[in-house]
């Protein structure tokens, strides 16, 4: 075990999300019956060691992982504008990763899968080494009040773990509508010395925003409300 996944493993009595209801709607539970057994399973439930994501998927393509893909609206066309890329999704929360079924269904997607858990145990337990190419964190819980903010999921331990799990030139896509959390994103990322940031010389170290990253209704709501939304771009060395 390297040492960035020991400093994780020692960190994780504290976690970086809340477990909130699991009500779904009709069309939401219909969705998971018809295609959880075979989209989706919980990180918990793994096997041992690695996971096979060419054989989940069945074939083998690029693997993007996004972290916390809450009601799938990125996620879907994400997946949807890259078919020859494979998007896993960890959510914890399950109405929104049954919410992803039902876009996935519309959609028709092949290449999405889905898991309920932990995504640093995931990265920690199941994820080789240089094999991810790339990583999306899109809006996560901001845990706003100073006494909380050490429960926010980038910290340097674990931007080391995603970044040892990276293939080399694979990326890290970060984005937040809080600019307290922002800046730590851009401090954390920028000491990891496997990253390199993508838009060094962008006003700030910001990237522009991504033209291919969906508008969510969230966003939306984060501008009506007068909030800056700032995206990152880091690359592994």
């Amino acid at each position: 075990m390297s040492t960035s996944d020991q400093q994780v493993q020692h960190r994780r009595t504290i976690v970086s999300y809340v477990q909130r209801g699991e009500r779904m709607t009709v069309g939401q539970q219909r969705a998971w019956d018809r295609h959880w057994p075979s989209m989706g399973d919980s990180v918990d439930a793994l096997p041992p060691g690695p996971l096979d994501a060419a054989a989940w998927f069945g074939r083998e393509a690029p693997l993007v992982l996004e972290i916390g893909s809450g009601m799938g609206e990125s996620t879907a066309q994400l997946a949807a504008a890259a078919p020859e890329v494979d998007h896993l999704a960890v959510e914890v929360y399950k109405p929104g990763l049954a919410q992803l079924l039902l876009r996935a269904e519309h959609l028709e997607l092949s290449n999405l899968r889905l898991l309920r858990g932990d995504a640093v145990v995931l990265l920690r337990e199941h994820v080789r080494p240089g094999s991810l190419a790339g990583v999306r964190i899109f809006f996560p819980d901001p845990w706003p009040k100073k006494r909380h903010h050490k429960r926010r999921l980038v910290q340097p331990e674990t931007i080391a773990l995603i970044a040892s799990r990276l293939a080399p030139g694979g990326y890290v896509h970060l984005a937040t509508d809080w600019e307290n959390y922002a800046e730590q994103m851009l401090e954390v990322c920028s000491a990891e010395p496997e990253l390199r940031n993508r838009c060094a010389d962008e006003p700030g170290g910001w990237a522009p925003r991504p033209e291919w990253r969906p508008v969510t209704k969230f966003e939306s709501r984060a501008h009506d409300e007068g909030r800056e939304i700032r995206d990152l771009l880091f690359d592994r060395v």
